[in-house]
């Protein structure tokens, strides 16, 4: 009696050890602040560098002797090839490790950075600055914003806020610094200088430590015996070999499988939906405010102060909204805070076109930063509400890969219809009717999910009811009887 009972509280102990080493999810804090602090450093080094390419627009038209669509494209491919990669930076952070995914990403974008100080054409940088960093930024984005979500749960709209902010923080930074290396060290010098601030990337990607969630201990993979677990001994080299890439293919398809089983979700497929028309919209105003502001007399400094108003207010609306959202009274609403962020987006563009002074220009920065920095914390909040931790870095891959073609073809087809039309009002119409539409939708589904439970909730109540009722009737008879 004794043995056993000595035998019982050693397997606890051992149950408890393994419990403590893993699978158990850390408190928001701790080292999930120190992967924060990665995350932010990777969002300077992907999204703001990228900002900072349009920088050096005027020195490649210069230099190269082009026009601004043929050196528009390098950051257009730069943005494009980031979100079109996003799934292959997703799959190997699941198959290998984020912090192998993050240095792989930082490695290739440095490299891609260093080789783009010695181009001799546009089209040299269209490959080594718009494909091969661009892939690298690919590689490090989603699983570093991916590790946020694992390891914060309670205040995690608060943690996305605060990583996220390094976008606009490292733009406010980055710009006047990286237009004075053009000055001192010219556009080559530049290049070469970030190519080494982008390596920091390798480091960011050591501090993603790696945990596994309870969930996944929770689902583990299920596992055919005949594909390779049978206890009867094989009989020759061949079977054993075929045996074994049997097992392996049904592995790596279970893995896919569970990996990517949201994209069957309907809740998924109506985010999707809401995400490619946010995409079309939000990136209109960042490209035509500026041209906007000149058209209507706005001097070049003021039309400058105005993207700085915006990116500065940006990232208040990164860090203050995600604080919001994490209170307890709002927690249950982010989905609903997420949408109200888009719509109002959506109504300051319906508006610019009324705002000619540059003294009615900047209630619009403030009021759009806020909104677009607002949004922007939120989505990876609102996205692992719907398909949950697990599959959050799979999900973010699939959700940044339906940015890439509408930020490819948004402002193109912004231009066209300013030289179109002659003003920019249709344009910024544009950006307003795909953010009402991208908040409509989610908002429709909303109130369709909300009637059905409100529904099922009252023939749940009638059933209830009527059983009673039948129960009732039944003990009174019994009792006559």
């Amino acid at each position: 009696m004794e043995q056993e009972v000595e035998v019982g509280a050693a397997s606890m102990a051992q149950e408890k050890k393994r419990k403590k080493t893993a699978g158990v999810l850390p408190p928001d804090g701790g080292w999930g602040w120190m992967i924060v602090a990665g995350c932010f450093m990777v969002t300077v080094c992907t999204r703001a560098v990228t900002r900072c390419i349009s920088i050096f627009f005027v020195e490649f038209q210069m230099h190269f002797a082009r026009d601004y669509s043929g050196t528009a494209w390098i950051h257009s491919l730069v943005d494009c090839t980031t979100m079109l990669c996003a799934p292959l930076g997703s799959l190997i952070g699941n198959q290998l490790s984020c912090r192998v995914a993050v240095i792989l990403g930082g490695f290739l974008a440095s490299i891609g950075m260093v080789l783009s100080s010695f181009a001799t054409s546009l089209e040299y940088l269209y490959l080594s600055l718009g494909v091969l960093t661009g892939l690298g930024f690919a590689l490090c984005y989603t699983p570093a914003i991916a590790m946020v979500g694992v390891y914060f749960c309670e205040r995690k709209a608060l943690a996305y806020g605060i990583a996220m902010s390094g976008s606009g923080i490292g733009t406010f930074v980055l710009a006047p610094v990286v237009q004075l290396l053009i000055e001192h060290y010219s556009w080559r010098g530049a290049l070469l200088i970030l190519g080494g601030l982008v390596a920091n990337l390798c480091v960011c990607g050591a501090l993603l430590r790696p945990i596994t969630l309870k969930e996944e201990e929770a689902f583990p993979l299920p596992v055919d015996s005949e594909s390779g677990y049978s206890s009867t001994p094989l009989t020759s080299d061949q079977k054993e070999t075929n045996s074994q890439e049997q097992k392996n293919s049904k592995q790596r398809c279970m893995h896919f499988m569970q990996d990517y089983h949201f994209l069957l979700m309907p809740d998924f497929l109506v985010l999707a939906g809401s995400f490619l028309f946010l995409a079309s919209g939000c990136s209109l105003p960042f490209v035509y405010l500026v041209p906007y502001a000149l058209d209507v007399g706005v001097s070049h400094y003021h039309a400058a102060f105005l993207m700085s108003i915006l990116g500065v207010i940006d990232i208040v609306g990164n860090i203050t909204f995600g604080w919001l959202t994490d209170r307890r009274c709002l927690k249950k609403y982010r989905s609903i805070c997420y949408m109200a962020a888009v719509g109002m987006e959506g109504l300051c563009c319906f508006l610019i076109p009324l705002l000619r002074t540059f003294a009615l220009l900047v209630p619009f920065s403030v009021l759009y930063g806020y909104f677009d920095g607002a949004y922007v914390a939120l989505i990876p909040v609102v996205t692992s509400d719907v398909v949950g931790t697990a599959c959050l870095s799979s999900a973010l891959g699939v959700v940044y890969f339906l940015h890439a073609i509408p930020y490819l073809l948004s402002p193109p087809i912004g231009g066209w219809l300013v030289d179109t039309t002659g003003t920019y009002t249709a344009t910024f119409f544009l950006s307003g009717f795909a953010l009402i539409s991208s908040a409509l939708l989610l908002c429709t589904i909303t109130v369709v999910r909300h009637c059905q439970r409100i529904q099922r909730n009252s023939l749940s109540k009638v059933s209830t009811t009527e059983t009673c009722e039948a129960k009732q009737a039944e003990f009174y008879t019994a009792k006559i009887l």
